[in-house]
């Protein structure tokens, strides 16, 4: 079975190898070694001043740093269910906050950012995600950030990347804290998060440090020791290694390349099929389609051609599908699912069969 949903993504065979060595204790000079070297490797590709990695689904990274950064008023922009669950964290802790809501395929406005930051001065810090999965939509982030600073220069912009690092270059110049998560582009299991930080965010977090086990300052300290402060997940980690050492073989910026080839050229074989791509703005961590007929899709993909894609969730659980693009990929795994797609299209009655899936997406790819 192709395993092409947007998160877990598929684990690589030597990467599951490299984790399938006996554990280690995490308080050892080996283990101490091995997060060194995984630190400096996480740090070049998120391009901040610090990164630090905790034991925690990506929700746990977008906790930790809304506690630890917000001192006043968060604005959250909401646009899919990973928005809408920057404004709950905030409702959990009693967090102040305002929120710019969208439809789930409408990018943030930059003008709506700065009418909002004008008018409320207590507005300390920005939550925004750079690809809302939801719907596979891509927010200009940068812009956002670079217009709130501009407005208030002590603001903090918290961007979720959790399915954007390892997809693109992001433009961290005005980003406070960027987050991650190890099942997306990072190919691992779920379970390891990861954050990184400006260096107006560290400063912030060792001004005033809170909480406990998601207590930023204290795990900071921690990982510049080459440790932890709480128990480390040690197989992740060691997994974490070996795909950033994989990914170093052949430069980043390749992989970058081939995600957005991949991405661009499922979109134009979509489109020839004459399906719909949801967002007006396509992030290229996955494809998005909105169609009547998603779920039977998906159902045919998945029963007679042995590919697993993503539905949707909540209004567009039954009409949209996702295809990832992230990682590393074999070359028959897109053109293959793209090919599965317009044959499920011929059974339904809506196409002809006529391999144009195929022809389209190598065009684009080999042109």
């Amino acid at each position: 079975m192709l395993l092409l949903t947007p998160g877990p993504t598929p684990v690589p065979e030597n990467i599951r190898l490299a984790m399938g060595e006996p554990t280690i204790h995490h308080r050892t000079p080996e283990f101490e070694e091995i997060f060194k070297t995984t630190r400096g490797l996480l740090k070049k590709m998120f391009g901040m001043s610090e990164v630090l990695m905790l034991a925690s689904s990506g929700t746990g990274a977008m906790e930790a740093s809304i506690l630890n950064l917000c001192k006043k008023k968060a604005l959250v922009v909401n646009a899919g269910k990973f928005g809408e669950r920057f404004g709950l964290i905030c409702e959990a802790y009693g967090i102040a906050h305002v929120e710019l809501k969208y439809d789930w395929d409408t990018p943030c406005s930059v003008e709506d950012v700065k009418t909002a930051l004008l008018k409320d001065s207590d507005i300390d810090t920005i939550c925004v995600q750079i690809c809302e999965s939801a719907g596979g939509l891509r927010h200009p982030v940068e812009e956002i950030a670079k217009a709130a600073k501009e407005i208030n220069k002590n603001i903090k912009i918290i961007a979720d990347g959790i399915t954007a690092v390892g997809v693109e270059k992001i433009d961290t110049t005005n980003i406070d804290a960027l987050i991650s998560g190890s099942q997306k582009a990072f190919m691992l299991p779920p379970g390891l998060s990861m954050i990184g930080l400006s260096d107006y965010a560290i400063e912030c977090i060792e001004d005033s440090s809170v909480g406990y086990y998601f207590n930023l300052a204290t795990e900071l300290k921690k990982q510049k020791q080459n440790t932890t402060a709480w128990t480390a997940p040690t197989t992740l980690i060691i997994g974490l290694k070996a795909v950033l050492e994989l990914i170093e073989k052949d430069g980043v910026e390749k992989l970058y390349s081939d995600t957005a080839n991949r991405a661009n050229a499922s979109r134009e074989a979509l489109k020839a099929l004459g399906l719909h791509i949801f967002p007006k703005t396509p992030a290229n961590s996955m494809s998005a389609v909105l169609d009547d007929d998603a779920a039977k899709i998906r159902k045919i993909l998945k029963q007679k051609y042995g590919v697993n894609i993503a539905g949707g969730q909540e209004h567009v659980k039954t009409t949209l599908f996702r295809i990832n693009h992230m990682g590393i990929f074999e070359g028959y795994e897109t053109p293959w699912t793209l090919n599965a797609i317009e044959l499920a299209l011929d059974e339904l009655g809506r196409r002809k069969y006529d391999g144009t899936a195929n022809r389209v997406f190598c065009e684009q790819i080999y042109k």
